[in-house]
C-alpha cells in the first residue's frame, strides 16, 4: 500500500510509514460482492472502511448497495444515493428515509424533502411536519384541509395493505 502522507510504498503490515513515521492506523476495510451482476452492476455490493492495499474509502456499488458510502437501485448507507429507494442518515432517491432525506416523489427524516415529505422540516407539494414549507402543509401551526384529506387518506391506505398481508 501507500503512505497516505508522503505516498512511499510500504506493507501492509505497517503501523507507521518507515519513511515519515505517519501512523497507519487506518481501519480496514470489507468488501463482497455477488458474482452475479445485472447491467455490469454486483446484485449486491457491500462495502466498509478503507481498500487495504490504497487506504481509499470504498463505496458500494450496485443494484443494491450497502456500506457507509453507497451508490445503487436500492441503497442502504451512512451517505448514499438510491435511484429508486434510499435509507440511511444523509440520503437521495426517489424515495429517501433517513435524518436528511432528499426524496423525488417521497422524503420521510428529520429534514425531508418529496412529493410527499414527513418529518421535524419538510420541503414537498405535501407536507406532514413540525414546520412545512409547501403547497399543502399539516404542521403544527398550520392545518391546510387537504393536507389532513390526502396524510388522513393515506395512513388508511396503508393501515390496509398491511392488513392485507
Amino acid at each position: 500500500m501507500s503512505c497516505p502522507e508522503c505516498k512511499e510504498k510500504i506493507s501492509e503490515n505497517a503501523v507507521s510509514c518507515p519513511k515519515c513515521g505517519q501512523p497507519l492506523n487506518l481501519w480496514r476495510g470489507y468488501e463482497w460482492r455477488t458474482k452475479v451482476e445485472f447491467l455490469g452492476l454486483p446484485l449486491v455490493h457491500i462495502a466498509f472502511g478503507r481498500d487495504k492495499k490504497t487506504g481509499k474509502l470504498l463505496v458500494a456499488k450496485g443494484i443494491v448497495a450497502i456500506g457507509q458510502f453507497a451508490i445503487g437501485v436500492i441503497a442502504i448507507a451512512q451517505f448514499g444515493i438510491g435511484l429508486l429507494f434510499g435509507l440511511g442518515q444523509f440520503m437521495a432517491s426517489t424515495i429517501a428515509i433517513g435524518q436528511f432525506a432528499a426524496g423525488i416523489l417521497f422524503g420521510l427524516g428529520q429534514f425531508a424533502t418529496g412529493a410527499t415529505a414527513i418529518g421535524q422540516f419538510a420541503l414537498g407539494k405535501y407536507c406532514l411536519a413540525q414546520f412545512g414549507i409547501g403547497e399543502h402543509v399539516w404542521s403544527t401551526k398550520i392545518k391546510d384541509p387537504f393536507a389532513i384529506d390526502y396524510f388522513r387518506s393515506l395512513s388508511g391506505k396503508l393501515g390496509s395493505f398491511k392488513a392485507c398481508h
